[in-house]
């Protein structure tokens, strides 16, 4: 059952590093994992499959197991705040991995984030989340700057989690 269509325009524009539409925010964050084949494939599993984000304490409603393009899914936060997305896009490459999600109707946020996997030449595994947001429901504007903080803090802590989910430099 589809939850509706996108809040905003510029779907799949995460695609492009750096691009973020007029009236909206940009986020870059970039979290070293750590290094070698083993520790990107673990990272790139924990990704697709939504354990990392489980892993975070966040409540994880898919229509599939592994991130897809079309798949539905209801992200809960803090155990009552509902925000509804759509996976937008996937990467599966030699050295990179990841998808994308945008917002639906009944998110706080309107705008799109990407999560990837990457492995740079000399090994060194990275995680980057990228989004391009601004509010949609009235507590995401009242919350102003202090909302904004808590949406770097979101993304540092994915590399965080994943970084001690995947044992770093253990290999």
């Amino acid at each position: 059952m589809s939850l509706g269509p996108f809040t905003y325009d510029d779907v799949g524009a995460t695609r492009e590093n750096g691009f973020c539409p007029p009236g909206f925010r940009p986020l870059h964050v970039r979290t070293r994992i750590g290094e070698g084949e083993k520790v990107f494939h673990r990272a790139a599993e924990a990704v697709m499959t939504w354990e990392m984000h489980r892993a975070m304490g966040v409540g994880i409603d898919a229509t599939a197991e592994r991130a897809a393009p079309d798949v539905d899914v209801t992200v809960t936060l803090a155990g009552v705040i509902k925000a509804p997305c759509r996976v937008v896009w996937t990467v599966d490459e030699h050295r990179r991995i990841g998808w994308a999600y945008g917002t639906l109707s009944g998110h706080p946020e309107c705008g799109e984030e990407a999560f990837l996997v990457e492995r740079t030449g000399d090994g060194t595994v990275w995680l980057t989340v990228r989004a391009f947001s601004r509010p949609a429901k009235w507590y995401a504007r009242a919350g102003g700057p202090a909302t904004r903080g808590l949406q770097h803090a979101y993304a540092r802590r994915c590399g965080v989690v994943l970084r001690r989910m995947c044992g770093g430099d253990d290999e």
